[in-house]
């Protein structure tokens, strides 16, 4: 397991760093935090990330989850890399048409969003992995709940250092023990709905990882094609957040 930050305004700040490699490498702690959104954080949460020395964080919230929820952490440049959430616009359309998805529908709804990841933001995505480039300080990203925009990016990131799809999954999966779902957050909906949607499953995150792999022939060409990342710059960064 990464190592969780324990925070009373947010619940899965966690570091991406320690997972190891076949080859013996690990991934650096302590450079690359994953969390949901930072708009809730108190005195002490503020106190208790000091010493991470973050100097960045990058949000993939949309731009009206950024408006209603915004934050501010002394010394951390926010930087907003807009990801819209649709599954929830697709939800209200449903609802309004007077159509109750059901847990299946649900399912496949979340899977087309992890399929959207790859095929409408891999822009976005580029940008985020060019950042840790960029700047080699302590970042953290999130988005609201830390677990579909930023599972996948968090997924993207240790997929490019080359750790194993398995220990990749395991992590994306810690959202459902560290994650506290907040009613203010969910809106409202049918709870067989709401507990698909605030949660995280294998089938969201293999959706993703076969689009990739069947509408793009693999990952290096995926980094190469949608997301721009040339492979002078997956060795960077590997150098970067990898050490033996």
């Amino acid at each position: 397991m990464s190592d969780r930050v324990s925070l009373q305004g947010a619940s899965n700040f966690r570091d991406l760093g320690g997972y190891a490699l076949a080859d013996g490498r690990r991934v650096r702690r302590g450079r690359v935090f994953r969390s949901d959104h930072l708009a809730d954080l108190t005195a002490a949460d503020l106190a208790s990330i000091e010493g991470l020395a973050l100097r960045h964080s990058i949000d993939f919230r949309g731009a009206t989850e950024c408006a209603d929820r915004p934050y501010r952490i002394a010394g951390v440049t926010h930087i907003a890399m807009h990801i819209e959430p649709t599954v929830v616009r697709r939800l209200r359309e449903r609802m309004t048409a007077g159509q109750v998805p059901s847990v299946d529908e649900t399912v496949a709804m979340m899977c087309e969003t992890y399929h959207d990841f790859v095929h409408e933001h891999g822009a976005t995505f580029g940008r985020f992995l060019r950042h840790l480039l960029a700047q080699p300080t302590p970042v953290v990203f999130h988005c609201t709940a830390g677990k579909d925009r930023t599972g996948f990016a968090a997924a993207l990131l240790l997929s490019v250092l080359g750790v194993d799809r398995d220990t990749i999954m395991q992590d994306y999966l810690l959202t459902n023990q560290l994650y506290r779902r907040s009613h203010a957050l969910e809106g409202a909906g049918p709870a067989h709905v709401m507990e698909v949607i605030w949660q995280v499953q294998p089938a969201f995150l293999q959706a993703a990882f076969d689009a990739i792999q069947h509408d793009f022939g693999g990952l290096s060409a995926y980094l190469a094609g949608p997301v721009g990342i040339r492979a002078e710059e997956v060795e960077q960064l590997r150098t970067l957040l990898l050490t033996s």
